[in-house]
């Protein structure tokens, strides 16, 4: 699909972006740790989200034993998660400023059927949720749907969209700052996505 065929498109990434998960990922790493008896700090680990689970994992766990670890996770996250995870401040607006002209795609290395569990549970209003990418997949994702834009918290979603060749837009609502997300090539850096409206309204709308 591209930009030719398609109503205007822009991503957006879910954890510290969309959504606040810190509570409910540092619960499961804690029940994951009970089980396995493999000490894990939890809250080293949920300030610094953004990559994919496995490789996370590989700090607290040998290589051999880091894909039964991410399956126990996975296994475990809906019961513990789900409820634990609240979306971030103007989530609900700048999804819904997008659909209006049209199609919100959440693209994020969570796995797609848990991120699909919170954008159902939060009554979030995305077209679409493409899971299990992260920075290169990311970017051909966003090239897949001709995106318009990728809205991200990571310097690596920043690279995702420098990879599909679209702008960054930078919110600093997760483990990098408005600095680095800079540094790594955001168009623009929101304090959060409650500036996105506006920013959207004046800059991408109007080149539409």
């Amino acid at each position: 699909m591209t930009r030719s065929d398609s109503a205007l498109v822009v991503g957006f990434d879910l954890d510290m972006t969309l959504v606040d998960s810190r509570a409910g990922i540092k619960a499961v790493y804690d029940e994951l740790s009970a089980r396995t008896g493999v000490t894990i700090d939890s809250d080293l680990v949920v300030s610094r989200l953004g990559p994919p689970l496995e490789t996370e994992l590989a700090h607290w766990y040998e290589p051999a034993d880091v894909p039964a670890a991410a399956a126990l996770y996975r296994s475990i996250y809906p019961d513990l998660a789900i409820d634990r995870v609240a979306t971030l401040p103007g989530a609900q607006d700048a999804l819904a400023a997008v659909a209006a002209v049209g199609r919100a795609v959440v693209i994020t290395a969570k796995a797609e059927q848990n991120a699909r569990r919170h954008v159902e549970h939060l009554g979030l209003p995305a077209d679409d949720v493409v899971g299990d990418v992260w920075r290169a997949q990311k970017g051909e994702v966003l090239r897949r749907i001709g995106a318009a834009a990728y809205v991200g918290d990571h310097v690596h979603d920043m690279d995702a969209a420098r990879l599909a060749n679209v702008p960054g837009i930078g919110v600093a609502t997760g483990p990098c700052d408005a600095e680095a997300l800079e540094a790594a090539g955001a168009s623009v850096v929101l304090p959060s996505l409650a500036a996105f409206r506006d920013w959207f309204s004046e800059h991408l709308l109007a080149v539409e």
